[in-house]
């Protein structure tokens, strides 16, 4: 069996699109998914499967919108790949011990070049900004509520759907991932 991350877009977000951890992890347990473990309630779940990624993205998505009656898109990463984007990150020396100014946004495709180009163009100091394969890395040092480069922005510009999570969560994911 396969050790995935699942990380579900826009889920208990200011009050809309709710969905409680314990429904969650019941739901993934009942698409028969084993060791299933979620974290916090922005909609990381930790589970293995002997399926191939997109028939798991296809089954989560329908049953989600089967029992609530609303679309979440859903991104899967494997273990090795969230090490690997830990790995990746340009700014481990900037603002990582406190965790939240060091943004990850995860893609479900590779953006163009063109597009990637683009969106450079909108990223100001003391912000940066670097598109690394399908994971853009983002330092906003006056906080992530404050930068234009958000989830939404970083999706219009490179015209691919996306799900961001802080650095904090993405190392905490890591390690519960690692957990057996």
């Amino acid at each position: 069996m396969m050790k995935y991350i699942s990380l579900l877009r826009g889920i208990n977000v200011g009050g809309h699109k709710k969905i409680l951890m314990k429904d969650l992890k019941e739901l993934y347990e009942s698409l028969s998914f084993e060791n299933v473990k979620t974290f916090i309630q922005s909609g990381n779940v930790i589970f293995e499967t002997n399926e191939a990624i997109e028939d798991s993205i296809v089954k989560i998505e329908k049953a989600i919108s089967h029992k609530y009656g609303f679309e979440v898109p859903v991104q899967i990463r494997e273990v090795h790949d969230f090490e690997h984007i830990i790995k990746t990150c340009p700014f481990t020396r900037l603002d990582l011990a406190e965790g939240t100014r060091v943004m990850i946004t995860f893609l479900d495709a590779l953006p163009t070049q063109e597009n990637i180009e683009e969106l450079t163009t909108y990223v100001h100091e003391p912000e940066m900004l670097e598109v690394v394969g399908r994971e853009v890395y983002l330092y906003c040092p006056d906080g992530y509520g404050k930068t234009k480069l958000n989830n939404n922005f970083l999706e219009k510009k490179l015209k691919v759907a996306a799900t961001t999570r802080d650095w904090k969560s993405v190392m905490r994911i890591n390690i519960l991932a690692m957990m057996k």
